[in-house]
């Protein structure tokens, strides 16, 4: 059997050692199989299953951030990968998170991550506890998708929603970029993009990340979408930032047990910190050109969740309604 030969200065050793020592014991396998030695299949299969597991990852980088892009942050963490393994394939979530909002984080991720195909690794470096005790992580949730972060709520939601199979603290001795250890304020660049350009790229194993945590995270605390006699609770989970339209995260499922029409008038109450800031009634409609223009209406939006808006205007700006955890809201009919 001929073995491909990679470009010189290749870096994956899994690959390597599946070639080297597993393509001679698959030719002497399937000629054994041949031969009708059928007692051979099952090690085949284990031979095959240890060798796919060596370079599970897909060699897809995702990142996100706070950073912008005025600067050359995220050029700097996107090169710090691509020195790592030339053959990744990187690309951008968003890095207009407001700074610091380990919210928006947590919800970017959730909204994001399960349309990409399994062993993906993502990076989310909204940090602004970089440098201090916080632990840098990488959660493996239980579709397969990687996510290398600073455990600081930002996993709160795809924890929930993907789970956990698996939780590893980095090891910075040996997951670093070389002669960083003196840098503490850039973390996204120095552990989090190289960690997961090792990982993408199969130069290590996940187990290799460092040592395994208890399957928990730090979580921000929020309001669950739950139905509660005659109403459903929920958070505004984000806003439609383009057009200002609120976003929960009440699913269509848990709305429906309202049995609402659809143009049925429906009773919207908004509250931040606890303390009612709006309050109207609203049309359920399935297009925002169902009711005149600067009208509000309640629709379900493209994730299927409860979302509040103004025909051809900004409900956020008009209402001074944002999102976040300390902002709820109550409907019934």
């Amino acid at each position: 059997m001929r073995v491909p030969q990679r470009h010189k200065g290749y870096k994956d050793w899994s690959y390597k050692f599946s070639f080297v020592f597993f393509v001679p014991l698959w030719d002497f396998y399937f000629n054994q199989l041949y031969m009708k030695n059928y007692k051979c299949f099952f090690f085949v299969a284990v031979l095959l299953s240890i060798q796919t597991g060596l370079y599970a990852q897909n060699k897809i980088v995702v990142f996100q951030s706070d950073f912008g892009l005025k600067d050359g942050a995220v050029s700097a963490m996107k090169g710090v990968a691509m020195d790592v393994s030339s053959e990744l394939k990187i690309f951008d979530l968003t890095h207009e998170i407001p700074a610091y909002n380990i919210w928006e984080a947590a919800y970017r991720l959730e909204q994001t991550v399960s349309y990409w195909p399994s062993g993906t690794v993502f990076v989310s470096v909204v940090d602004p506890g970089v440098g201090t005790e916080r632990k840098s992580v990488v959660l493996k949730t239980k579709t397969g998708h990687f996510i290398v972060t600073p455990d600081n709520g930002t996993l709160t939601l795809v924890a929930r929603s993907l789970g956990i199979a698996e939780l590893r603290e980095i090891n910075e001795a040996v997951n670093r970029r070389k002669n960083s250890e003196a840098s503490y304020t850039f973390h996204g660049r120095d552990v989090y993009a190289f960690t997961a350009a090792r990982l993408a790229a199969g130069l290590i194993r996940f187990e290799e990340v460092g040592n395994a945590l208890p399957n928990e995270v730090v979580s921000i605390p929020y309001q669950l979408a739950v139905k509660e006699g005659n109403k459903i609770k929920g958070t505004i989970a984000i806003l439609d930032v383009q057009y200002g339209n609120i976003w929960t995260n009440i699913p269509a499922e848990l709305f429906t047990q309202l049995q609402a029409k659809t143009g049925e008038s429906l009773n919207v109450r908004i509250f931040h910190n606890k303390k009612q800031v709006y309050q109207s009634r609203m049309p359920y409609s399935e297009t925002f050109g169902a009711v005149p223009v600067g009208k509000p209406l309640l629709y379900l939006n493209s994730l299927m969740q409860v979302s509040f808006a103004l025909n051809m205007g900004n409900f956020s700006a008009k209402h001074q309604i944002y999102s976040g955890n300390d902002w709820t809201v109550e409907i019934a009919r």
